[in-house]
C-alpha cells in the first residue's frame, strides 16, 4: 500500500449528502477483485448518460475538477453496502482525500486499508472548503497528515485536523493490515519457536 503523507492536490465539491457505495460504484462493477481498474466506473450512474456519453453537468467532467485528487462530501459519505471497491475506485481515479462531517464505519475503516484518507471535519469547516471549491474552480489544498493540517495557497483555508494515532501511523508508513502484522514478525517467529509451531511450505 502506498504511503499517505502529504498531497496537494485539487479539491472537487459533491454536495449531497448519503452518498451511498452503490452511487460510489455500481454493483454491476464488482466482478473484479483486482484492486484496479476501476477508475471509469466510480459516479459511473453519475458521469456517464445512458448512451455512454459523459454527463457535462457532473463536477468530475468539469475542466477544473478531472483531475481532482481531494474530493469534499456531504455527510454520512460511504454508507450503504460494505463493497471494499468503494475506495478501490476512488484511490484508481487519483482521489486520496475526502473531506466530509462523517462517514459510514465499514466504509471508513476500508479508506485506511488501501491508502485513502478520510478525514472528519467539523460542518463550517466542511462547508467552508465546500464553498470555496464551488466559488473558485481548480482550487488546489494541501493535506499533511503528518502535521495534521489543511490549508490552501492564500491560507483563507488552514485547519488543523485530529486522527486515531494508529490509523495515522498505518497511512503515513504505507502499512495495510499485513504490513502491521508483518511489523511483528520476529515476535510472531519468537512465539512459534517457543510453542513447538512449524511453518507450512
Amino acid at each position: 500500500m502506498d504511503a499517505f503523507t502529504k498531497l496537494i492536490g485539487v479539491v472537487a465539491p459533491i454536495d449531497r449528502i448519503n452518498i451511498d457505495t452503490d452511487q460510489i460504484i455500481p454493483a454491476v462493477f464488482l466482478k473484479s477483485i483486482e484492486r484496479k481498474g476501476f477508475e471509469d466506473a466510480l459516479f459511473s450512474s453519475w458521469r456517464y448518460n445512458n448512451d455512454g456519453s459523459e454527463n457535462p453537468d457532473f463536477v468530475l467532467n468539469k475542466a477544473p475538477y478531472r483531475n481532482a485528487n481531494v474530493l469534499v462530501a456531504g455527510p454520512n459519505f460511504g454508507c450503504g453496502s460494505s463493497r471494499e471497491h468503494a475506495p478501490w475506485a476512488l484511490r484508481d481515479y487519483g482521489i486520496k482525500c475526502i473531506i466530509s462531517t462523517s462517514f459510514a464505519d465499514i466504509f471508513y475503516n476500508n479508506c485506511f486499508k488501501n491508502g485513502v484518507l478520510p478525514l472528519v471535519l467539523p460542518p463550517e469547516q466542511v462547508r467552508e472548503i465546500m464553498d470555496k471549491a464551488e466559488s473558485d474552480p481548480g482550487i488546489e489544498l494541501n493535506v499533511d497528515l503528518v502535521s495534521q493540517r489543511v490549508w490552501d495557497e492564500s491560507e483563507e483555508i488552514s485547519i488543523s485536523f485530529d486522527i486515531d494515532a494508529a490509523r495515522k501511523d498505518a497511512l503515513v508508513n504505507g502499512l495495510d493490515d499485513i504490513g502491521l502484522t508483518l511489523r511483528k514478525e520476529k515476535d510472531i517467529g519468537d512465539y512459534e519457536s517457543k510453542h513447538g509451531f512449524k511453518a507450512i511450505s
